[in-house]
């Protein structure tokens, strides 16, 4: 699902580096707990002073809750922008998503096709 969405809005995993803040996967597809987020965040840290990114897209509502805000409300605010520390943030639904409602494949789209132009923008 997510190479369609890349190359529907003319990308590649080549231009993109992809991580998740947990590095395990959670048992029985659960929502990471906590204390596991809280334990695998310094790597993200890390990742990304490493890589200084101009652009953060999170996946999916836990994501955007743990990076851009603890309120973040998927369903309303994706697609939205934020700049902090001189990255852009944004947020749409996780490409999971997508396979249990295939209706939100559009809205994600519509997402992507814009994080290109930002980083269009950017460049």
């Amino acid at each position: 699902m997510l190479d369609s969405l890349l190359r529907d809005c003319g990308l590649t995993r080549e231009e993109l580096y992809i991580t998740n803040i947990v590095k395990c996967h959670p048992p029985g597809n659960r929502d990471p707990k906590e204390e596991e987020k809280e334990a695998c965040f310094p790597y993200l840290k890390y990742e990304t002073f490493l890589l200084k990114p101009k652009i953060i897209v999170c996946l999916g509502r836990v994501a955007a809750q743990r990076i851009i805000s603890p309120d973040f409300k998927i369903t309303r605010q994706h697609g939205t922008w934020i700049c902090r520390k001189n990255c852009a943030l944004t947020a749409t639904y996780h490409p999971s998503a997508i396979l249990r409602d295939a209706s939100k494949y559009d809205i994600v789209k519509k997402d992507f096709c814009e994080i290109v132009r930002k980083r269009d923008e950017l460049s």
